[in-house]
């Protein structure tokens, strides 16, 4: 029967579920770029709306000035007018909580050479294996737990701190985040939380928060 016959392996090549879990990773592959690919894009809209010339964007991103030219022929400086997102780093809706709780497991990690709990799901988390599910931040939350209360002598005391707080407001359901208040960076102003979508907020939390980690704030 071919029916049957298609269910077997034949010697010497792989079986459906080797096969299955190979194109299971691959695709984790490809998914993952695509979202890094849309992650960029946003960032760049940030850097337009920042007034950030096409030169200094291309710099930064490492594009080349065509793909920049692309990108700001979308997005105009105009486009959104709406009030500055703040860039205060304790804000309590969950995709900036989890940027912060991403951030302080990276650190964890790379404080204990790679030998911590959490190092595995960091990893997954960056080959975009790993996603900010409710249920993977749970985890992602117990490891980082374990993690300080295993090296409470090794690890700084700030880290502690900066979980305890991020613990506390992932507790509480959260709200959204708009402000009508500017903040004053570098960098100027961004536009307002209710328009940033839940990706870039956990990259921007991430990003400020491991600063902080390092002093580098």
């Amino acid at each position: 029967m071919a029916g049957e016959e298609s269910t077997h392996r034949i010697p010497g090549t792989l079986t459906e579920e080797q096969a299955g879990r190979m194109l299971a990773d691959m695709n984790e592959v490809i998914r993952a770029g695509e979202e890094t690919r849309k992650l960029r894009a946003e960032m760049i809209k940030l850097f337009i709306g920042f007034g950030w010339t096409q030169d200094r964007i291309a710099r930064l991103a490492a594009m080349s000035q065509p793909a920049v030219s692309k990108q700001m022929a979308k997005h105009r400086p105009d486009d959104d007018l709406t009030p500055p997102m703040e860039l205060s780093l304790d804000q309590y809706d969950t995709p900036w909580l989890e940027g912060r709780l991403w951030a302080l497991a990276e650190e964890i990690s790379e404080t204990l050479s790679d030998t911590a709990r959490c190092t595995r799901h960091v990893n997954a988390v960056a080959r975009g294996k790993k996603r900010f599910t409710p249920e993977n931040v749970d985890e992602l939350r117990r490891l980082v737990e374990e993690d300080l209360r295993l090296h409470r002598a090794t690890l700084p005391a700030g880290y502690q701190d900066a979980y305890d707080r991020i613990s506390r407001g992932l507790d509480i359901p959260s709200k959204p985040t708009i402000t009508t208040s500017a903040v004053t960076t570098s960098a100027g102003a961004i536009p307002a939380a209710a328009t940033v979508s839940a990706s870039v907020r956990r990259a921007l939390a991430h990003r400020i928060q491991r600063d902080r980690l390092t002093g580098e704030a």
